[in-house]
């Protein structure tokens, strides 16, 4: 595998508050690379700086290109889906309509219908509340929706911010066997910003550790689990 998504020395800042100091990681091309780290530890940062929504500095480059001064519109253009905290789904709008946005910026409608029907395949339950106001979902669903309308952009990269956030372990495990099964199945590719680490290390095949801005601790999350200080910080025991 190939890195398709490095990061070299980034710094990011909101304000006069540096959020990031430095940091480096990068995501081979096939595989989901877990962010572990406390609140505060700036994961989400991470994100919105490859994202380019946040003031940043250093060099981000995503399948040879560098990022440089590209907006959040020409970052999705090159293939990077980014799933926020939070989920950011339209509320007003149906559940189908808020799926078929995810290819807004596609022309190959055959494509994009069988994509659809594929998205059914992994969350049935679109299908029998395809017409339901989005903001009526519960939480699991709304997360479950957002992620199937990245999907549907045809990423090379997923994004996943804080997938399991105030949601029921059973939600969360089904949220991450799907994302496992496309990773298997599909070969995507996927950072994910999580707290969970115990379900995080499970799907991911490598992770880092964030504190206050900084990486501490990389490798394979097969590794990562039997770290001392990963065990005692994140998985409790």
């Amino acid at each position: 595998m190939s890195a398709l998504l490095e990061l070299r020395d980034v710094e990011a800042r909101y304000g006069p508050v540096k959020a990031l100091h430095g940091v480096s990681l990068s995501v081979e091309e096939g595989s989901i690379v877990a962010v572990l780290g406390a609140n505060g530890a700036g994961k989400t940062t991470i994100l919105r700086a490859i994202s380019n929504t946040v003031r940043r500095s250093g060099d981000i480059v995503f399948a040879g290109r560098r990022l440089g001064r590209a907006g959040p519109d020409a970052v999705m253009r090159l293939g990077i889906a980014h799933v926020p905290e939070g989920r950011g789904i339209f509320r007003e709008l149906s559940v189908w309509d808020n799926l078929r946005l995810g290819a807004y910026v596609r022309r190959d409608r055959a494509a994009v219908a069988a994509d659809a029907e594929r998205m059914l395949g992994h969350f049935p339950w679109i299908a029998r509340r395809r017409g339901q106001a989005a903001g009526t979902l519960s939480g699991g669903e709304q997360q479950m929706l957002a992620l199937a309308r990245a999907l549907m952009g045809r990423p090379r990269l997923l994004l996943l911010d804080e997938p399991s956030l105030g949601l029921a372990p059973l939600v969360v495990r089904e949220i991450f066997r799907i994302l496992a099964e496309l990773n298997e199945r599909d070969g995507l590719t996927a950072l994910v910003v999580e707290q969970n680490a115990s379900v995080a290390l499970r799907v991911s095949q490598s992770a880092c550790v964030l504190e206050v801005g900084r990486v501490v601790l990389a490798g394979p999350s097969t590794e990562l689990r039997e770290h001392d200080a990963v065990r005692r910080s994140y998985l409790g025991y």
